[in-house]
C-alpha cells in the first residue's frame, strides 16, 4: 500500500507515520506535504497514491483547495482537530476523518475500512460530497453563538459569549463559567460547543476544557512537549494541551 501524508505539523506527521508503518509493515510513505502548493504539485506530476491522509489546516491554505488544484480520485482519510467545523460536515456526508490526536485503534480501524471498500469502490471522494462539506464549513463559520439561554430557578436569562470564562465537562453534564466564577449547567456538549462557537474566541484544550482566549493565564512546558495552562480561575488544576495539539494551541494565541 502506497500512501501520502498532508500535516503541516511535522511531530503529528512523523507520529501518523510511525503509526501507519507500525499497523502496515509492507506499506511506503511516498512523501511527506505541509501545503497545499507542493501537494497539488507532487499530485498532478506524479502517479496516484493508493490513500491519502489529509489534515484540514495546512501552511498555506486548507486542504480542500488541494481538489480544486488537482482531480482526486484516490480514497482520503481526513485529519482533524476537536475544534474543527468539519466534524459535523464530515459526519453528514459520510467522509472518513480521523481525531487529533490519531489513536492507534481507530487508525487500524479507518485502515481495516479502507481494505474492504478499496476492492469494491476505489472512487475516493465525489464532488458532490466535497462541495456539501465546504458549503456546511462556510455556514457555520458565519454563525457563531453570540449568547446562550440558560435557566435560572423559574426564570429564563441571556449569557453573553463576551460574560464566559470557559466550559468544562463533569460527569456526563456541560459547565459554562461566567467571569465572576458563576456555574451553569448548559445542554449543548464540549464537542457541540466546539461547531457553535468562535473559533477564534474559544480553544479545546483537551477533553474536559473548552476556553475563552481571554481565560489563559501563564503557559508552561512540561514533558514530551505537552503545555501545562493556567486558566484562571483554575489555578490550582493541572490542565494540559497535548503534544500534538500545542503548536496550534500556540498559533491560535499568537493570532
Amino acid at each position: 500500500m502506497k500512501i501520502i501524508i498532508i500535516e503541516d505539523e511535522p511531530l503529528a506527521a512523523k507520529r501518523l507515520q510511525k503509526l501507519f508503518l507500525e499497523l502496515e509493515k509492507d506499506a511506503e510513505v511516498l512523501a511527506m506535504f505541509d501545503s497545499v502548493k507542493r501537494s497539488v504539485d507532487w499530485l498532478s506530476k506524479n502517479t496516484a497514491p493508493d490513500l491519502l491522509l489529509m489534515d484540514i489546516q495546512l501552511s498555506d491554505g486548507l486542504c480542500f483547495d488541494i481538489f480544486s488544484g488537482v482531480n482526486i480520485e484516490t480514497p482520503v482519510i481526513f485529519t482533524t482537530a476537536y475544534d474543527e467545523f468539519a466534524l459535523r460536515a464530515f459526519k453528514v456526508n459520510s467522509v472518513d476523518y480521523l481525531l487529533k490526536p490519531i489513536d492507534k485503534e481507530e487508525l487500524q480501524k479507518a485502515i481495516n475500512k479502507f481494505k474492504t471498500q478499496s476492492g469494491i469502490n476505489s472512487a475516493g471522494i465525489s464532488s458532490e460530497q466535497m462541495n456539501n462539506v465546504i458549503e456546511i464549513l462556510t455556514k457555520q463559520h458565519h454563525q457563531y453563538k453570540t449568547r446562550f439561554l440558560v435557566k435560572f430557578g423559574d426564570r429564563l436569562e441571556p449569557i453573553s459569549i463576551n460574560d464566559i470564562q470557559y466550559f468544562f465537562a463533569e460527569e456526563k453534564l456541560t459547565f459554562l463559567v461566567m467571569l465572576q466564577g458563576k456555574k451553569l449547567v448548559i445542554d449543548p456538549s464540549l464537542d457541540e460547543l466546539e461547531t457553535q462557537l468562535d473559533p477564534m474566541q474559544f480553544f479545546r484544550l483537551n477533553r474536559q476544557y473548552l476556553a475563552s482566549i481571554h481565560s489563559i493565564g501563564n503557559i508552561f512546558t512540561h514533558l514530551n512537549g505537552k503545555l501545562k495552562v493556567q486558566v484562571k480561575g483554575l489555578e490550582k488544576e493541572e490542565i494540559f494541551v497535548s503534544r500534538e495539539r500545542a503548536p496550534e494551541f500556540k498559533k491560535w494565541l499568537d493570532r
